[in-house]
């Protein structure tokens, strides 16, 4: 079995640069940067549609703006969810208190 390579978020978009920002194809970035050209070409596509301002689902973005947004996106599902507790827990202790009073 292979190992399976890990790469960084700097590392995607510098690699995806190549072919973004200079003259570099998919196939060149890729032997450059030894990495397979299907890599290269999701990379390529998730960095242009960062730079266009969609925020990737499913994976780590790889712009320093898009990771902030999912940091800030994750952070309000925590909320919301603290959020949810509180009023079912408020919920609960109105109904207690309802229920003890004579």
């Amino acid at each position: 079995m292979g190992n399976k390579r890990i790469f960084t978020s700097e590392f995607k978009k510098e690699s995806a640069s190549l072919v973004l920002d200079t003259e570099y194809s998919i196939q060149q970035a890729s032997e450059a940067m030894d990495v397979s050209e299907s890599a290269m070409r999701r990379w390529v596509k998730q960095l242009k549609a960062e730079r266009g301002g969609q925020t990737p689902t499913g994976s780590r973005a790889i712009t320093a703006e898009q990771q902030q947004i999912q940091a800030l996106q994750k952070q309000i599902r925590k909320l919301e969810r603290e959020k949810e507790i509180l009023k079912k827990a408020s919920a609960l202790l109105m109904l207690d208190m309802y229920q003890s009073t004579p």
